[in-house]
């Protein structure tokens, strides 16, 4: 057996000069020696691995091999490390894996074997895996020759191959569960396959799916794509984040799973939702996924089903609240923080109302992070809403709005229309007055009897007498949006719709919960009670609905629009905090992109073909802002900005797997 202690307590990196940090090997004749037999005893266990000794203080250039052996090599590598103290040497070469990664936490010396796969570990490897796409060439030098049918194929005919089958499956969840799976095998493959069927696949990666994935996730699981950080990891956070492979990590989604969509407490299960938003970030933007990090922090569950469930793997007890909760969110936000750096983007998603709230105003002056459903829904509505004027042919000021659902998603978007409206010159007092907002115990009004009030439902709070049913709001206030982010299924019902249309030209209705069981409504129910005159959206795709011969194609106000393009500038630019401005830029941005032919047939958001540029648009507009702001980190500042980003954006190509070859003697 391999004796660790011999070599940590062997090999000593002392600093012999401060000032130039210059690193040296003490040993004497006698450690080399046992060191050496050591090694011998290492080589039977594993086989071809480099082993190095790290230390985060000194260039990447003071590299001292200290010996070497056939199979093992023993070398000292000293590396800085800007953002953390743990560092992991990395490798060009894709056929390279970081195979372990030790550390003795006082003396801060770290060991890190590496190795390069050949054989069937390469078409186990999601990163390097091609299939059948594999070269005659690559298969005979990475002794892969035999293992796969003799044919080569191209990456567009294996897409046409999954796309065949996944039209051939019986259900929806099946072939999310097949694509999970192509994920997990050939993650390029998986990547082209969103990106070329964008529309057919995104509904199966996101929603509606991945919330019944979600409901189902315990019995459909079969590999981890993210980390599962416990109440019980408590002080250690940061060790659990050590065990991430990848080091270079710039987005971070990250769920407590206590509201997944308009489906309540899933706990542990909502991991789909930080796993599915990842991939969007790669798929639609074109942010690289070896730089995405998917997290759940399971604090327990209030969901008596999933306690009771056999197959649930959260932790089985209630809920932790209150200061130890806190106290665990702030250690996560400070370990992720040490490991990935301050640029690391931290995501919130489906956190509980009570908490996103105050933990986006907590962290955001702090953090480089944003929540998803404030922010986020907020831009993609609002940008919806101007896209909406112009069928409207209204000023945004001149309009009455009313949100059915006064929770995160509702908040958020009356926040950033009063702050477009103020763009406007609207003030701020006047902009409220505009917007009124319905929660389950009925209009948002100053003392409603039946209470309910937190501090951000009372600044939309009216001098309005209590009004406890939707429609009889809908009466009162004559709105010109309807706007549900309630979760609650049909709750526009014909009678309301019919309401609406009584007197506007032209209502805007848009259904945004998801998922599509959750709508507040579906398209056909809307163009038909208002016989084709509503501007439709919906949180969930709807398909197309032809009435009297017109054909209405519902938009799509999907997240997905907002965030990716917001995360690839951040990403790329290195961009430090997230201020609301960026979010309102972003729907500005996305409302440009709508053409008069969108609207024409009634798209008030741009086809999910043309997402990817769309993405690289915003998120060239919110660079832009960031380099005025002083915001972003990577200087100088690109003279094309959008060109720039592009060169950046994750392309879904196989590349060559051979090694750089070339000739070496001269011709005589």
């Amino acid at each position: 057996m391999f004796d660790w202690s011999t070599l940590r307590d062997c090999i000593l990196l002392k600093r012999r000069n401060a000032k130039k940090k210059v690193l040296r090997l003490s040993t004497t004749q006698s450690n080399i020696s046992n060191i050496g037999s050591s090694l011998q005893q290492m080589v039977t266990v594993i086989n071809q691995f480099e082993i190095m000794l790290v230390k985060p203080v000194v260039r990447s250039n003071q590299i001292r091999q200290v010996f070497a052996w056939p199979l093992v090599q023993c070398s000292s590598i000293l590396t800085q490390c800007s953002t953390t103290e743990r560092t992991i040497v990395s490798s060009t070469n894709q056929k390279e894996r970081t195979f372990l990664d030790g550390h003795k936490k006082h003396d801060k010396y770290f060991m890190t074997f590496r190795r390069f796969i050949t054989g069937h570990e390469i078409l186990l490897d999601r990163h390097t895996n091609k299939g059948t796409a594999f070269s005659i060439e690559e298969r005979q030098i990475y002794r892969i020759h035999g293992l796969l049918p003799p044919t080569v194929t191209t990456l567009e005919l294996q897409a046409d191959r999954i796309m065949e089958n996944l039209r051939n499956m019986s259900d929806d969840l099946a072939r999310y569960i097949a694509l999970s799976a192509l994920q997990d095998r050939n993650e390029k493959l998986f990547y082209r396959v969103v990106m070329e069927y964008t529309q057919e696949i995104m509904p199966l990666v996101y929603t509606p799916t991945v919330g019944l994935a979600c409901q189902k996730y315990g019995l459909i699981f079969s590999k981890p794509k993210g980390l599962f950080i416990t109440i019980y990891d408590k002080g250690h956070i940061d060790d659990v984040l050590m065990n991430w492979p990848a080091r270079d990590v710039r987005v971070i989604v990250v769920t407590d799973g206590e509201r997944i969509l308009g489906l309540g407490d899933l706990g542990c299960n909502g991991m789909g939702i930080p796993v599915g938003k990842l991939s969007l970030y790669t798929a639609l933007a074109g942010v690289a996924p070896e730089y995405c990090l998917p997290i759940t922090l399971d604090v327990g569950t209030n969901n008596e089903s999933l306690l009771n469930d056999k197959y649930y793997l959260g932790l089985r007890q209630k809920r932790v609240t209150g200061k130890e909760y806190d106290e665990f969110i702030d250690e996560f936000m400070q370990a992720v923080v040490k490991q990935f750096g301050q640029e690391c983007l931290i995501q919130f998603e489906d956190f509980a109302n009570r908490n996103a709230f105050r933990l986006l105003k907590k962290y955001r002056d702090n953090y480089c992070t944003f929540n998803d459903d404030i922010q986020g829904t907020a831009s993609v509505a609002l940008a919806g809403i101007l896209a909406s004027l112009r069928i409207t042919k209204r000023k945004l000021s001149d309009n009455v709005f009313v949100f059915y659902g006064a929770g995160e998603a509702s908040i958020g978007m009356s926040n950033l229309l009063v702050f477009a409206m103020e763009n406007e010159g609207i003030p701020v007092e006047e902009a409220r007055k505009k917007i009124y907002l319905v929660d389950s115990k009925g209009l948002v009004v100053k003392n409603r009897p039946a209470g309910g009030l937190s501090e951000e439902k009372n600044r939309y709070a009216h001098e309005h007498e209590p009004i406890n049913k939707l429609e009889d709001v809908i009466k009162t206030i004559k709105p010109s949006f309807l706007i549900g982010a309630s979760g609650q299924g049909s709750a526009f019902t014909r009678e309301i719709l019919e309401i609406m249309i009584s007197f506007n030209k032209r209502p805007v209705i848009f259904a945004l919960s998801n998922p599509t069981s959750k709508a507040e409504c579906t398209a056909r129910e809307a163009y038909e009670a208002t016989k084709g005159q509503c501007v439709f959206a919906s949180g969930s795709p709807f398909p197309k609905y032809v009435y009297n011969d017109q054909t209405y194609v519902p938009g799509q106000g999907n997240n997905s629009y907002i965030f990716p393009g917001v995360g690839l500038s951040i990403v790329t630019c290195g961009i430090r905090h997230v201020p609301d401005e960026i979010f309102y830029i972003a729907a500005k941005t996305l409302s440009e992109q709508v053409t008069n032919e969108d609207l024409s047939v009634g798209l008030v958001y741009p086809p999910i073909e043309k997402i990817r540029t769309v993405s690289r648009k915003i998120a060239a507009a919110v660079a832009e802002y960031a380099y005025e702001q002083k915001l972003a980190a990577f200087y100088p500042k690109p003279i094309d900005l959008e060109k720039f980003i592009e060169e950046k954006q994750y392309i879904a190509e196989y590349e060559c797997a051979l090694p750089p070859r070339w000739s070496w003697e001269k011709e005589k």
